[in-house]
């Protein structure tokens, strides 16, 4: 059998923009066994296929020579040394983030593992809290990662302002003001607004919005595009309707009760966590939806799946989020330009819980 065989000079190896395919195997040889085999040290074997330090012309020409001859290909660990990358991106996702919160994380790392694979990258989680960002601090100050995808955006964020101060490329899922960050979203207030006009266009004029922590950039969008909506049906925004920082079943049944006080006709949750918490509550106070109250999401998953009647809600694909940021991350990191932001479709379906 024959085995064609296609050498690279130095240049090429350092670039490696060929590819030799063998149809044997390699010898399984190291960068100690390439430095033994020469009588050089192995800095000086490193040096010459990094290209970076002081090292003749002709003993890096005799290393490629002897790599060449004997089908030493370098291993991703020996790759990076070649082009000082890591082959790992980072993905940062909130520690303190709940049980209902992680199919979302784990849908966007779906999406970016897609990618990285394509690119022989592995990823590196590290989970980070609202002020301690230690994990994310330690992988970035000792070069375990090539790049950043950070999985959140607040209002403040420590973990924004260290990863610029640090010049590492990163991406954030999410939107925050800084122009000069590169962010990739859904429409939020745009699909929020669509939304809320929708269901005020037939006929409800009383809407009560329950919310969570206020301090995520994506809650605050959710709102404006609540009140967009409202104005753009002629209804007076009025405080009493915003419910904001609902963590749990106790502060959703106090806020479904000044709702219900308050004539609300119905009730927007801005996420499936809180519209979860706030079915169990309408059902143990014995109320029917949609006659008693009406019900809608502003995000949904398979934690609606089971209720019943159907909840209107938006929807958005965490798993094509991932993968938008997993792309333009790469384009990022080898330099190419990249938009500074980008924004992905929604789905608007309406379903029982809003019909009477």
């Amino acid at each position: 059998m024959q085995v064609k065989e296609e050498r690279m000079n130095a240049k090429d190896f350092v670039s490696g923009k060929q590819m030799v395919k063998l149809q044997k195997e390699q010898n399984n040889i190291t960068i100690g066994d390439v430095a033994n085999a020469l009588g050089i040290s192995k800095t000086t074997v490193s040096r010459a296929i990094s290209g970076k330090g002081r090292i003749g012309e002709g003993t890096r020409q005799r290393v490629f020579e002897y790599i060449s001859e004997k089908q030493y290909y370098p291993n991703v660990m020996a790759k990076g040394l070649a082009k000082s990358k890591t082959y790992n991106i980072g993905w940062v996702m909130p520690g303190d983030s709940g049980i209902s919160e992680l199919p979302f994380f784990q849908r966007c790392m779906l999406g970016i593992s897609e990618i990285t694979a394509e690119e022989d990258y592995d990823i590196l989680i590290s989970m980070v809290f609202e002020h301690d960002i230690s994990q994310l601090k330690r992988a970035v100050k000792n070069r375990k990662v090539d790049g950043i995808i950070l999985g959140q955006a607040l209002m403040k964020d420590d973990r924004i302002r260290f990863l610029k101060e640090s010049g590492i490329p990163f991406v954030v899922i999410g939107s925050v003001p800084d122009e000069d960050v590169v962010q990739i979203d859904n429409d939020h207030i745009g699909a929020c607004k669509e939304l809320t006009s929708l269901l005020a266009s037939k006929g409800i004029r009383h809407f009560g919005l329950i919310g969570s922590d206020e301090n995520h950039v994506v809650n605050q969008a959710r709102c404006i595009g609540f009140e967009m909506g409202l104005k753009e049906q002629g209804i007076e925004v009025n405080p009493n309707m915003i419910y904001m920082n609902c963590r749990d079943e106790t502060a959703a049944g106090d806020m479904l009760g000044k709702c219900l006080k308050n004539g609300v006709e119905c009730i927007i949750c801005m996420d499936d966590e809180i519209c979860h918490n706030v079915l169990n509550e309408i059902h143990r106070a014995g109320l029917d939806i949609p006659k008693d109250i009406q019900v809608a999401s502003f995000y949904h998953s398979m934690v609606l799946e089971q209720h019943r009647p159907e909840i209107t809600s938006l929807r958005f694909d965490p798993k094509e989020l991932g993968a938008v940021a997993g792309r333009i991350l790469f384009d990022y990191i080898a330099g190419k330009e990249v938009p500074r932001k980008t924004q992905l479709a929604y789905e608007i379906f309406l379903k029982d819980s809003t019909r009477i």
